[in-house]
């Protein structure tokens, strides 16, 4: 990201506004985050992010049944996770409702937690790394972002997630170090 200096914050105040708008109709033309920072703070700031979060859930889905490279189904799975967090992490940059972002989380959790539990006791750990990355995103998220409220509908899952990821996994310094349950 470019830093403006003094200068260019000058001469971008005394741009015309027909000038504006072409910078910024072609910024967001190029930017799709600029895009969707646009949509939902100044042009649809009502349905844009309900409908950034259906588009968002619905490339999740289409990343978790893509085919991916890995000779275990550890690895697939740990490339899955990947990139399912770095479409959630593109979601929650323009995101302010956080639950939301926790929700699409959450979503991609099950596939790791719904799969036998010895899959974690494998030599594969970058599944283990990709599940304790989500998971601790997750937790912050709900610590530091949502309001209280939101404790009693996602602190039970997680504390169900982090009770087997511990039994399992609790070799891994990472995991090891990492919180045992979420106090509600």
């Amino acid at each position: 990201m470019p830093k403006l200096d003094q200068k260019i914050k000058e001469k971008i105040g005394s741009l015309s506004k027909k000038d504006l708008e072409k910078l910024v109709i072609k910024a967001a033309s190029s930017n799709q985050q600029f895009y969707d920072y646009l949509l939902v703070s100044h042009i649809d700031t009502e349905f844009a992010e309900g409908d950034m979060y259906e588009q968002a859930l619905t490339d999740i889905k289409n990343l978790m049944n893509k085919n991916y490279k890995g000779f275990a189904d550890e690895l697939k799975l740990a490339n899955m996770l990947a990139a399912c967090n770095k479409r959630i992490a593109q979601f929650g940059k323009n995101c302010k409702d956080k639950s939301r972002e926790l929700d699409l989380i959450m979503y991609v959790l099950e596939v790791p937690f719904s799969l036998p539990s010895k899959m974690f006791t494998t030599c594969f750990t970058n599944y283990n790394y990709r599940v304790f990355l989500m998971l601790k995103k997750a937790i912050t998220l709900l610590e530091t972002k949502l309001h209280e409220d939101y404790m009693i509908q996602y602190a039970p899952k997680l504390n169900e997630y982090l009770l087997v990821f511990h039994k399992t996994s609790s070799h891994l310094d990472y995991v090891y170090g990492m919180q045992k349950e979420i106090k509600i």
